[in-house]
């Protein structure tokens, strides 16, 4: 699938930088015509995306294209994400987190990824592919709680959870496979290491005030209809605590092996 730039090429000079170019319109442009084609094509990148098709972003020319379109679609979703939350920080309720998140997981995948040797690896397309899993966290700014009854809204909060995170984790192995050209073993190293870290840091940061107070029991009066969603957060980071030593053994097993294998093909080249 041949994937369009983000933004079009104007004929007027163009600014580059290490992130790709950015260029500037020609007086008299047909603005309205060029904003429609670049809206389809970015539509169509990133559903085809989400639908797991094989897409090829050109990141040597249009690397700022694509960074800006993540970081404003990941703002929105943030946004969206804690708009009717009544304890979130003034910089949640801004979006500002979710901007933040992304940048800080893709730096965790590329730096975990990065012993076991990719293909095809940089921080760069990293972020972009972290910010083009953005949108279904659009799920999360559905107000289930304002025509659902609190327990419905509650079940349905932590379906949502529990489908944008699935969505989720079978992209990033799809883009550890395709993408970083990393084996079985390795694939499955670099998922679970990384996610049962985060599932850890949430817990011991508590980053969503009430995880730990589930471990006494959410009273009646302080209830809300993120409850369900909380538990599910607190019960993955019992497996998380378990599996993040057990995964981090298997880490340094998948690069000393990558480290042997590479070796063994220098020698007989």
């Amino acid at each position: 699938m041949q994937v369009a730039t983000f933004l079009p090429a104007f004929s007027l000079e163009s600014w580059r930088c290490g992130w790709g170019s950015v260029s500037f319109p020609a007086v008299g442009s047909p603005a309205r015509q060029v904003v429609a084609e670049t809206l389809r094509e970015i539509l169509r990148t990133q559903f085809g995306f989400l639908a797991f098709r094989r897409i090829r972003p050109n990141l040597e020319k249009h690397a700022f294209s694509y960074l800006v379109y993540v970081f404003t679609v990941t703002w929105i979703v943030g946004i969206g994400r804690y708009w009717d939350h009544p304890d979130a920080y003034l910089w949640q309720s801004a979006g500002l987190g979710s901007v933040a998140y992304i940048v800080l997981l893709s730096l965790l995948i590329y730096l975990v990824a990065l012993p076991l040797r990719p293909v095809r690896w940089s921080y760069r397309m990293v972020l972009v592919f972290v910010g083009l899993t953005s949108l279904p966290a659009l799920l999360y700014a559905v107000p289930v709680e304002r025509f659902l009854p609190l327990e419905a809204a509650q079940t349905v909060n932590a379906w949502f959870l529990a489908v944008v995170a699935a969505w989720r984790v079978a992209l990033y192995v799809r883009f550890l496979i395709t993408a970083a050209g990393l084996g079985a073993f390795e694939t499955a190293v670099a998922t679970v290491l990384p996610i049962s870290a985060i599932v850890v840091a949430l817990a011991v940061l508590d980053l969503e005030h009430v995880v730990f107070s589930v471990m006494a029991g959410i009273r009646e009066d302080a209830a809300s209809p993120n409850d369900a969603a909380y538990s599910v957060v607190f019960t993955l980071s019992i497996f998380a605590f378990v599996a993040f030593p057990l995964t981090l053994i298997g880490y340094a097993g998948a690069i000393y092996r990558r480290i042997r294998n590479q070796k063994k093909a220098d020698g007989q080249g």
